[in-house]
């Protein structure tokens, strides 16, 4: 049986009380600026390629691992047959026996992902499939490179291990990354998603104590996913971690 494209949605829109008590307002005569405080959570949804090994059971002892995909811009909208150009999703119709899940959400807007929109997606994948949450890899090229570092930055207990493609991020964040390896890759002549950030982020993040390093293909371009998810160490380096978790 195929498995379609789910639609999630967490809750509608709420707004949580109590914002008085936090900020002390002015009431008294004539205009003064003022303060609210609350928590709002919102409807949320999305759609994505879902790939199943062969031999795939759903039922059963084994776990698999999950690799997630986030396309470039040029793949946003709602054509989920866009995210087949480039990356695991154009590859693993070819080869069956790809021994991971793979999860290739689509952002309808290009210029960002929604975290919020991949933690759920991420939560659902992990509630109903025979996923192995100490084996959750995370991976992108360009736009999805940015946010391969984005996303993890900002959720690094989620993530085995990550693999940036034509990527960056700001430094600032490296130290929020240090126990996740990283795996970069990037062309040395980009001029999109020019490697001086790419370099920055893999630097700060090794000066926090982390592990990560970088790939850099003398003369490619910003195409460098055609090269970077043909290397088939990348799917042998991928499995050799698991989740570190808080100690």
């Amino acid at each position: 049986m195929r498995i379609a494209n789910w639609l999630v949605i967490l809750g509608m829109a709420t707004l949580v009380a109590g914002c008085a008590a936090q900020h002390r307002w002015t009431l008294a005569e004539g205009q003064h600026p003022q303060a609210y405080q609350g928590k709002v959570t919102r409807v949320v949804s999305g759609r994505f390629l879902l790939f199943l090994p062969a031999g795939f059971k759903a039922h059963g002892k084994e776990r698999y691992p999950l690799l997630i995909f986030l396309h470039g811009s040029g793949e946003a909208g709602v054509d989920l047959e866009k995210l087949k150009a480039h990356g695991p999703p154009e590859f693993v119709a070819a080869r069956p026996d790809f021994p991971f899940i793979v999860a290739s959400p689509q952002s309808t807007s290009g210029g960002s992902f929604d975290p919020a929109e991949l933690n759920l997606m991420l939560d659902e994948l992990l509630a109903r499939l025979p996923a192995d949450p100490d084996r959750v890899y995370l991976t992108g090229l360009s736009l999805g490179g940015i946010w391969t570092y984005g996303w993890a930055s900002m959720n690094p207990q989620r993530f085995a291990a990550i693999a940036p493609v034509c990527g960056r991020w700001e430094p600032e964040d490296a130290c929020k990354l240090k126990h996740v390896p990283i795996w970069a890759f990037h062309g040395a002549r980009d001029d999109a998603v020019p490697i001086e950030g790419d370099e920055a982020m893999i630097a700060a993040i090794n000066a926090c104590g982390g592990n990560a390093k970088i790939s850099v293909y003398p003369d490619v371009g910003h195409d460098v996913w055609n090269v970077a998810y043909g290397e088939p160490k990348l799917y042998e380096w991928l499995p050799q971690h698991k989740r570190a978790h808080a100690k």
